[in-house]
């Protein structure tokens, strides 16, 4: 009996090193035939078309600082395409801080706020509101509501005085339809354009050019250099539409200077 026993327990323990030894092979091919974890990338998200992408204020204003104009080529129809880089959204850039006003020169007017801006051809006669800045350092726009006026840039100088005046509008809005500057694309070369200011004068320019500029490419400087005369800058929307951004890729801006 006793060899019996010890005959089983023979068996009993080559059985298990039997099994020892194929469950550690078996254990070393299931860790060399899994997979190396992969990190996971993050997620990218894409802001919707009616969201404008938050900025840096102060990155904003360096981009602003290193703006510099570009001439361009105009047709014969005056319209001009030129400029360097801007925020790719539906802001306008805003002009350079302003330095010591520019002594009054012959033909122009003293300061007076505009309160109505009229062009005979495309038909326009609208108020003209106040527009400062945004946080971001843009210039802030008007209402996109049906009626609302043209707004006027009021650290700009005054229509009538020395320098360029500075007025923006809206071109349309997919709810509210055509806005106040609409037809400003149809503006045509020596087009007179009158303002009326607050203290009853009329300041009174010609169109000597009109431009469009891709708002990736405002040319801060062109649109808003320093001039010894009185001119304006009117303002808006145009080019193709991007849907994917729920806004225009270009700006048109109508140069004009004082008459008389």
């Amino acid at each position: 009996m006793p060899q019996i026993r010890d005959r089983r327990a023979a068996g009993l323990a080559v059985l298990l090193a039997v099994l020892g030894t194929a469950s550690t092979a078996m254990g070393l091919r299931t860790e060399a035939t899994t997979p190396t974890p992969v990190a996971a990338e993050p997620a990218h998200h894409q802001p919707s078309p009616s969201t404008t992408p938050a900025r840096n204020p102060s990155a904003q204003n360096s981009a602003k600082a290193n703006t510099t104009g570009a001439a361009g080529t105009t047709t014969a129809a005056g319209t001009t395409t030129a400029g360097t880089t801007t925020p790719d959204d539906d802001s306008v850039p805003a002009p350079p801080a302003a330095t010591a006003r520019a002594k009054t020169a012959p033909g122009s007017l003293p300061r007076s706020e505009p309160v109505q801006l009229k062009i005979p051809r495309v038909e326009l006669d609208t108020a003209v509101s106040s527009l400062g800045l945004r946080r971001d350092g843009t210039l802030e726009v008007p209402p996109l509501t049906a009626g609302a006026p043209a707004g006027w840039y009021r650290h700009s100088p005054t229509p009538g005085e020395p320098g360029a005046a500075v007025i923006i509008g809206h071109v349309d809005s997919a709810r509210e339809g055509p806005a106040v500057f609409f037809r400003l694309r149809e503006v045509r070369l020596g087009d007179p354009i009158t303002v009326r200011r607050k203290n009853g004068t009329v300041a009174t320019f010609e169109v000597y050019r009109v431009a469009t500029y891709p708002k990736r490419a405002f040319p801060t400087d062109e649109v808003y250099g320093a001039t010894d005369r009185p001119e304006l800058r009117l303002i808006t929307c145009g080019g193709s539409f991007d849907r994917s951004r729920g806004s225009y890729r270009d700006n048109v801006v109508v140069y004009a200077s004082r008459r008389g």
